[in-house]
């Protein structure tokens, strides 16, 4: 039999009725339990940014419970980004807004930038400069200073224009079709291709042409934060659409929506690759509803398995909008990325952006069309695909001892997914292990990302686990990070693993408290 226990409110602000219920009896973790119901605090409004939240050890006293529970439920949320630590003044609730569906877009442009946070302290506590395992960087230090500087000369000896194109100047569009006629396998003539300033521009124009207020948009669950907030943004309802092991589910998607988002070459966050039955699936599904399918080629340069399959675009040009950014071959602050789609399509786009006043800079295409002209861009992009596959063998050699990557039989944890392409790699984790583990990671220094922000649901099956970008970190540095993390999962897979002691007595089977009646 279950008991409850509420509190008056004593200190905390506001009049809401916040029970926090620990069941004790139920095969979840007490501290996802607690963990979980916060979120959905927080996510619902009725803890909101900037509260100050009980300290671990009261509201362990008031829930009768061990003050472990309370910190892995607090270490979780902060892992997350749901709590925010002010230095000698306690825990506060963050701001959250960029966390729900119909949030401020992140203003980083590509999906792995989504995960990146300008939060952190100034240095770990050995006063060591941060290892930020986080994803969404690349490695910038890898372009030839004089390539660099050869293309901004070329930019710099052109005047800016005084009427820009909307489609981008037509040079570039040029060198962009033969670059991914060669490596995407993208039949477009400069016609249908749009220069962007990046993904996130080319979704906010796509959105803003096709979408009116209601309609239906798909998204993988879990999926790109952004591609999320630029739909919702234009009114559209976000549905939520499940990813496996292969990538985005096909079978049962909904017939009633306008578009759907996907990134079948390196789904983000967990990395699979989209099979070609499923593509058939998608394609045959977008002709027979009538919708349109935005692929989001992010990261497609990068492959270390066999080469990358082509673009989604190839099969059907007029039902798929392919977008594709130099946030990952080349840096995230050229801004520039570009939209292909059928000529038609894309006249729409166009009339739409000159009504938005929306633009590419003239300089950045030029040098850009540059890079491209020279062969310089190709170049880059080879020796960028020796340099991450390096790392990424790191990464593998290192953590695979402790998470092999590939399929498990039974639970599907302790493993490593999405290491055969791109800058990032997924570790699948029980979820009670995430939240501790990225505490004690970020404690000796190394920066995480998790899974769980990626979900748009609060509720509902999910992956727990680990995000771990290699883009950014020296090869050094980023040894050194994979090895304090493969020591912390070791220890936590034996705790994990370990056989409760006999005799251990449950207690009873709930307890139940009003979180905002502590001060």
């Amino acid at each position: 039999m279950s008991t409850e226990r509420h509190f008056e409110e004593t200190t905390l602000p506001g009049d809401v009725d916040l029970p926090l219920v620990v069941d004790r009896s139920a095969d979840t973790p007490m501290a996802v339990q607690l963990a979980a119901q916060l979120r959905q605090a927080m996510l619902a409004g009725v803890l909101t940014a900037g509260e100050r939240v009980p300290s671990s050890r009261r509201l362990a006293a008031a829930l009768g419970v061990s003050r472990t529970v309370v910190t892995e439920a607090y270490q979780q949320l902060y892992a997350e980004g749901w709590l925010d630590g002010r230095h000698g003044s306690g825990t506060y609730v963050a701001d959250v807004t960029a966390l729900t569906p119909g949030g401020d877009a992140d203003p980083a442009e590509h999906p792995a930038g989504s995960a990146r946070s300008r939060s952190a302290h100034d240095a770990p506590e050995d006063g060591e400069e941060w290892i930020d395992l986080r994803p969404g960087r690349a490695w910038t230090l890898g372009i030839d200073p004089s390539v660099w500087r050869r293309a901004w000369r070329r930019a710099a000896a052109v005047p800016p224009a005084d009427d820009p194109d909307p489609y981008g100047l037509p040079e570039l569009r040029e060198q962009l079709a033969r670059h991914l006629r060669r490596a995407r396998a993208v039949p477009a003539g400069p016609g249908g291709i749009m220069v962007t300033r990046g993904t996130g521009n080319g979704l906010d124009l796509v959105a803003a042409t096709l979408l009116r207020p209601g309609d239906r948009v798909g998204v993988e669950e879990p999926g790109y934060r952004v591609a999320r907030n630029a739909f919702a943004a234009r009114g559209a309802r976000v549905v939520p659409c499940p990813v496996d092991e292969h990538g985005l589910v096909t079978d049962g998607l909904p017939d009633d929506l306008r578009l759907i988002y996907t990134t079948p070459a390196h789904q983000f966050p967990l990395g699979a690759r989209l099979p070609i039955t499923r593509r058939e699936r998608l394609i045959a599904w977008a002709r027979r509803t009538g919708a349109m399918i935005v692929e989001d080629d992010y990261d497609a340069e990068f492959r270390y398995d066999v080469a990358p399959l082509p673009a989604l675009y190839g099969l059907d040009p007029a039902r798929v909008i392919l977008l594709g950014t130099l946030s990952k071959s080349l840096a995230a602050d050229v801004g520039v990325g570009w939209l292909v789609a059928e000529p038609a399509l894309l006249e729409r786009v166009a009339q739409r952006r000159e009504d938005l006043g929306d633009r590419t800079p003239g300089p950045v295409q030029t040098a850009v069309a540059a890079l491209l002209d020279s062969g310089d861009l190709d170049r880059h992009l080879r020796r960028m695909r020796l340099e991450y596959a390096r790392r990424r063998a790191v990464v593998v050699e290192i953590l695979g001892e402790v998470c092999p990557p590939g399929r498990t039989h039974g639970p599907a944890v302790w493993r490593l997914r999405g290491d055969t392409a791109g800058l990032h790699v997924s570790v699948e984790l029980p979820a009670e292990v995430v939240g501790p583990l990225v505490a004690e990671a970020r404690r000796r220094g190394v920066l995480l990302d998790v899974i769980e922000r990626h979900y748009a649901s609060p509720a509902g099956p999910r992956v727990h686990g680990l995000v771990i970008g290699y883009g950014s970190a020296s090869p050094t540095r980023l040894g050194h990070a994979c090895r304090i993390l493969a020591g912390l999962l070791a220890e936590a897979r034996r705790k994990a693993e370990r056989p409760p002691p006999l005799g251990s007595s449950s207690g009873p089977a709930q307890d139940a408290i009003d979180v905002r009646s502590l001060p």
